[in-house]
């Protein structure tokens, strides 16, 4: 395949957002497609290739407003998610403190309601005289 031929496919992955070897979402530029084609920015000349480099300006000129647009929506999106995101994490954490709470307060009657039940069962064991030991009244 020729350079000029490795240009255009590049070109063609970068426009249809498919590169091979760039990021996914990485600008269409003269420099973007000379990365994309594995080459070195500085191959892809207007010298060289005039009317390569000309579409490639063309495209950019053209798409640029679309690209903008696209771009706020889906940062508008995107922080409209993040937000949401954010807020179930500060939910969470306050349901999360709730529970611990709760958990301390069960603990602290468990260990009450444990010492109530030693204490009342050394009661228990004084006040029991047995009956087996006693003698009969004659």
């Amino acid at each position: 395949m020729s350079a000029e031929g490795s240009f255009r496919s590049a070109f063609e992955r970068l426009k249809t957002d498919n590169p091979s070897i760039l990021a996914k979402g990485t600008p269409v530029s003269q420099n973007n497609v000379a990365r994309e084609a594995g080459l070195d920015p500085s191959a892809l000349k207007k010298a060289r290739f005039p009317e390569l480099v000309s579409e490639i300006q063309q495209w950019i000129h053209s798409n640029t407003n679309v690209n903008c647009t696209l771009t706020r929506k889906d940062t508008k999106s995107q922080r409209k998610k993040n937000r949401t995101l954010k807020q179930q994490i500060v939910d969470l954490k306050i349901q999360r403190d709730r529970v611990a709470s709760l958990l301390v307060d069960a603990d602290i009657l468990i260990l009450q309601l444990t010492n109530e039940n030693m204490n009342l069962k050394s009661e228990v064991e004084t006040n029991i005289r047995s009956m087996r030991n006693k003698k009969k009244p004659k």
